[in-house]
């Protein structure tokens, strides 16, 4: 029995190449997906082995650190929250404005549907866990289930090699840049308790410093670093959780492009130092090739390593370790927090993306990758479901309870897991069935393809968008 499927008024679809910067920043997050997991499993054995008390009383080592009448007083785990962390904020500021300057957020039809994915990847999360927590210290976690985790979704992508094409991955870097700025902006408007006005003016002040460097053209990275380190204190002084100074420090650094003329004193510094080879000339050539790289790009190169491979993992390793003994986990199964915050990760991303993405196409604001299909869409819309460091690092903010925390946790874990099989089964059966990549030089208009429910077997019946008519 064949269905018969009419298609929609036609789509021209865009075809976007990976620029070798963001090529390495997915590579990068890849990659810490790994570092991260084994982190994560470390934390675990070891919050539940003979030596539990230990990693809790490890975590728990007050560090302090004193310049005159002024001084930082912290435990382990909050220097990986709070300042540690700021290095990945940070570096998350610095791809937001290097998408806004050279990457997906620069068109607006490539745009609008990640974006409006990652509107509905949030809200209709948020929906469903208050409809499970609506009252009672639990309803402040709302927070937790808004945000998918970058490096994981895109390290299960790198597991289907080149059978996964780069739109897709383009797709979700973009969505999930997008989740990063809902998520930010929440933990900075509902999850600051107290503000000191005098820090948090002289803050503003070292802003409005970052906003007077970009007027200057200021394209040395010192400026920059120095006046980062005093916003993040700033920051933390003024109640303000400080992480947020690394992602405004990361906007601010400018990411737009050369200029010719920096190019042209590449060029002649260089000359001068081929025709008479001395320090000062390697110096000023050294400074001219730096010149013709934007600060946010060098930035980014630098710290993302750090950051996917050390700050990541050391998050993983400080928040993750949570008992996983019988009376816990019975415990969690009734418990509204965790059940909430896993339905919420895994349906909640997986109807709230496919939804409001599909509304965007429907009604023409924007189009899809050129081989990206809607079955690929929805997989992808499951995997984002693993919301796993921010969703952590909101329920340190969220709650005062120990026993809501460990049961936030056992619910982010348990989503995130269930998350990872699903998303990576469907594309698995999605690129069996119709394969993830499409031919080559896919630069005609296309039929807009079908719904994914419209059509047996999910999708695949239906044209790719992308593929020639």
């Amino acid at each position: 029995m064949t269905t018969s499927l009419r298609p929609g008024p036609p789509l021209r679809f865009t075809t976007p190449q990976m620029t070798p910067s963001a090529r390495r920043f997915i590579a990068n997050e890849a990659g810490s997906a790994a570092v991260l997991l084994g982190a994560t499993v470390i934390a675990l054995v070891w919050a539940n082995s003979p030596f539990s008390t230990s990693y809790f009383h490890f975590w728990n080592t007050p560090v302090r650190l004193d310049v005159g009448r002024f001084g930082l007083d912290l435990d382990l785990r909050h220097v990986v929250n709070d300042a540690a962390m700021a290095v990945f904020f940070l570096v998350l500021g610095l791809e937001i404005s290097r998408e806004t300057v050279a990457g997906e957020l620069r068109n607006r039809r490539t745009l609008a549907v990640p974006a409006c994915g990652a509107i509905g990847g949030m809200v209709v999360p948020i929906a469903i866990y208050l409809a499970i927590n609506h009252s009672g210290p639990a309803a402040h976690g709302w927070g937790i289930v808004m945000s998918s985790d970058t490096a994981f979704v895109l390290g299960v992508l790198a597991l289907f090699g080149p059978r996964c094409p780069d739109q897709l991955r383009l797709f979700l870097l973009a969505l999930a840049v997008v989740d990063d700025i809902g998520a930010i902006s929440v933990m900075a408007i509902f999850y600051t308790d107290h503000v000191h006005p005098v820090a948090l003016a002289i803050a503003l002040a070292l802003f409005g410093c970052f906003v007077l460097l970009r007027w200057l053209g200021v394209w040395r990275l010192t400026p920059f670093v120095l006046l980062g380190l005093g916003f993040w204190l700033a920051t933390y002084a003024s109640g303000v959780h400080p992480t947020l100074a690394g992602v405004l420090t990361g906007l601010m650094v400018p990411a737009y492009s050369a200029e010719e003329s920096r190019r042209r004193e590449l060029l002649v510094f260089g000359r001068a130092l081929i025709e008479n080879p001395s320090a000062a000339g390697a110096r000023l050539a050294s400074l001219a090739a730096s010149a013709t790289v934007s600060a946010s790009e060098r930035l980014q190169n630098w710290l993302h390593p750090w950051s996917a491979y050390f700050v990541i993992p050391a998050f993983g390793l400080a928040n993750a370790g949570v008992s996983l003994s019988p009376r816990t986990l019975a415990d969690a199964v009734h418990s509204e927090v965790a059940v909430g915050i896993a339905v919420a990760l895994v349906v909640g991303n997986a109807v709230g993306i496919t939804l409001f993405s599909t509304i965007a196409l429907r009604t023409h604001i924007g189009t899809l990758p050129g081989r990206v299909r809607y079955s690929h869409l929805f997989g992808g819309a499951v995997l984002a479901g693993m919301g796993f460091t921010i969703s952590l690092f909101i329920t340190d903010l969220a709650f005062d309870s120990a026993t809501l925390r460990d049961e936030a946790k056992i619910g982010i874990l348990a989503g995130s897991l269930l998350a990872a099989l699903l998303g990576a089964w469907i594309l698995r059966i999605m690129g069996e069935r119709t394969p993830l990549c499409t031919p080559a030089g896919d630069d005609a208009p296309a039929a807009l393809p079908p719904l994914p429910w419209s059509a047996p077997g999910f999708g695949p019946a239906g044209p790719a968008v992308g593929t020639r008519q």
